[in-house]
């Protein structure tokens, strides 16, 4: 056996002290690369567009993990590896496509939700019910509507000592002269205030009246506001599953890859089992003929 003398690995330490490595930008993208040197398929499955760049560092780390577990050895080795690498790979990526589409399909439905409507479009179905105050008051929107109109009612009430008839009118002209349960009860206290002398009693009595009518609706808005939260929430569990179409897209292909991943760990396994010299049984080959 041929010995190393001292003076030769003095010198062979002094010229591995001089080498700096790639300088050129071709040498770096060629060095960069001689992790993942085995990786014929996983080198390919990088996405690097434009939006996006997923991570080669990333990539790199997982294969020599796989590559750790598996220690292959030979050419048929390595590549069975980087199927099972590049099958994974694949498939936290539509892993993470299906949590993204249940993402956008939450936000976009929470944004519809929310975007506040038409006001035309929404005081024609109000006035389109049998009696629009009714519609109004099923929906937060149209509860605070009623209540700053009332508020305003209230606080000419207030400053004139009564409940006017040009008051009611007003209440007659916001829903086009069309009948309604408020613009009834409104008229029929003012009826009833007339055979009231003017002064503190008719004051007192106008604003009691309608303080009351602005109670009722403040209650009601209250509970309107709980049923639409809890409306908004059973929405938002729902979009928790993307629609069929593209469930069913995702899970053909996620059955697809696991699949393709376990078939190459299998393979995998026979292979190293036979090179270790173990007597392998030949392997079971299955026809499946769809004819009924």
């Amino acid at each position: 056996m041929k010995t190393t003398s001292a003076r030769q690995i003095a010198a062979n330490r002094s010229n591995a002290a001089k080498s700096t490595g790639p300088r050129t930008r071709a040498g770096r993208e060629v060095s960069k690369m001689n992790a993942l040197k085995h990786g014929i398929l996983s080198r390919q499955v990088l996405v690097r567009g434009q939006v996006l760049q997923e991570s080669e560092a990333e990539l790199e780390a997982l294969h020599h993990r796989f590559r750790e577990e598996f220690l292959p050895q030979g050419p048929l080795e390595e590549l069975l590896v980087d199927q099972i690498v590049t099958a994974h790979w694949r498939l936290r990526r539509a892993l993470s496509a299906e949590s993204g589409e249940i993402a956008l399909n939450m936000d976009s439905g929470h944004r519809r939700r929310r975007r506040d409507p038409d006001p035309a479009l929404q005081w024609m179905k109000w006035a389109a019910a049998g009696d629009p105050v009714h519609a109004m008051e099923g929906s937060v929107t149209g509860i605070a509507i009623l209540l700053q109109w009332l508020t305003e009612a209230r606080d000419a009430a207030a400053a004139e000592g009564t409940l006017t008839e040009a008051a009611v009118d007003q209440w007659r002209a916001r829903f086009g002269g069309k009948l309604n349960s408020l613009v009834v009860a409104l008229e029929a206290f003012r009826q009833q205030m007339a055979g009231v002398a003017p002064g503190e009693a008719q004051r007192t009595a106008t604003l009691g009246f309608l303080n009351r009518r602005i109670c009722q609706l403040q209650s009601q808005l209250e509970r309107c506001e709980e049923e639409e939260s809890a409306a908004e929430e059973a929405k938002q569990a729902a979009a928790v599953l993307p629609s069929g179409e593209v469930l069913d897209k995702i899970l053909r292909y996620e059955t697809k890859l696991e699949r393709q991943m376990y078939r190459a760990m299998a393979q995998l396994e026979r292979v190293q089992r036979m090179r270790r010299g173990e007597s392998i049984p030949a392997p079971l080959s299955v026809e499946v003929s769809e004819r009924g």
